[in-house]
């Protein structure tokens, strides 16, 4: 698989990554033989970034990357964690002695001396402008606790906030055919900045998929039925944002453009990777066939200019309205 520098990291990642959020919770549950199998499966296919964080499972999902790792030393992978949500969402808490907290227990859970990146998980709007902030995030690189940091965003103005900072070396943000806002301003400032864009929820929680109708019903457990409101964290992370409902209307229309021998979730992943300025997307995978098929879309052609039009004015007619002025 490709593989592209990340940003200022000097380090690098394959095009098509792995978001493990679903090894840890909020998805249903996933066991431990799932959950390694998954990453085997994407490291054999030449996936070489794992994104995870401290709150998945309240550590499990860093646990079983390092059992995984651990027993494969002879693979390089580009590992990226995130801390800050295991607390109360307040400016007051991102300081310091709480990042050498929170990095401790992600070291400890990942089996590291020194974890590649680390990224704000989505903290509130004014962590970005806070200069202390990331005089702090520069002095766990000092202390080689972390070889880069990075911010992981809601919105596209925090993204830019985060851009201009000099040492930011990657923003992670929503982005897929139902998210195409940060394609205006983020990613052509984060290219002028040398900053790496990593695109996460790229399925839309799966609405991309065009597996779901309107009567699919998820478990309790899982944050598609809980969050579908904003209930529990930002709204736009569950469906990105959109109403379920609509999301499965324009979803059908959307696996309608697929071409032959591309499945919906793949045609979603090939337009992010396309995209000027994205360093790596992050599917999840609940199994090891799923994380085969995401990977598989690293050797895939670009898409025709054709399809890339049609999915623009999917966009526009069905889903525009509904987040560009929240995100």
């Amino acid at each position: 698989m490709n593989e592209r520098e990340f940003g200022r990291s000097g380090q690098h990642a394959s095009v098509v990554g792995l978001g493990t959020w679903q090894l840890g919770a909020d998805w249903g549950e996933v066991d431990d033989k799932e959950a390694l199998a998954v990453l085997e499966a994407a490291a054999e296919a030449g996936v070489t970034f794992f994104d995870t964080a401290d709150v998945y499972g309240d550590g499990r999902s860093e646990q079983t990357i390092a059992t995984f790792l651990s027993s494969r030393p002879d693979l390089h992978v580009l590992v990226a964690t995130k801390m800050g949500r295991r607390v109360e969402q307040i400016p007051e808490h991102y300081v310091l002695d709480n990042f050498r907290a929170w990095n401790d227990r992600s070291r400890r859970n990942l089996g590291v001396d020194r974890i590649d990146l680390v990224q704000l998980h989505c903290p509130p709007t004014s962590v970005y402008s806070t200069d202390a902030v990331f005089d702090a995030l520069d002095t766990l690189v000092e202390e080689e606790r972390i070889a880069a940091y990075g911010v992981s965003v809601e919105t596209c103005a925090e993204a830019l906030t985060a851009i201009a900072r000099p040492n930011v070396a990657g923003v992670q943000i929503i982005l897929n055919p139902f998210r195409m806002k940060p394609l205006r301003e983020v990613l052509p400032a984060a290219r002028e900045a040398g900053v790496g864009i990593i695109a996460r929820v790229p399925l839309a929680s799966g609405l991309l998929s065009g597996k779901y109708t309107k009567d699919t019903v998820f478990p309790a457990d899982d944050h598609r039925t809980y969050n579908r409101h904003g209930e529990a964290f930002d709204q736009g992370e569950t469906f990105s944002g959109v109403d379920f409902a609509t999301g499965v209307e324009a979803a059908a229309e959307f696996a309608a453009l697929a071409p032959e021998g591309c499945t919906p979730a793949q045609l979603a992943l090939r337009w992010i990777i396309q995209q000027p300025g994205v360093t790596t997307v992050i599917p999840g995978a609940r199994s090891a066939r799923q994380a085969r098929a995401n990977a598989a879309v690293g050797k895939l052609p670009p898409l025709p200019e054709e399809t890339v039009a049609a999915i623009r004015d999917l966009y526009e007619r069905r889903i525009q309205d509904q987040v560009e002025s929240r995100w």
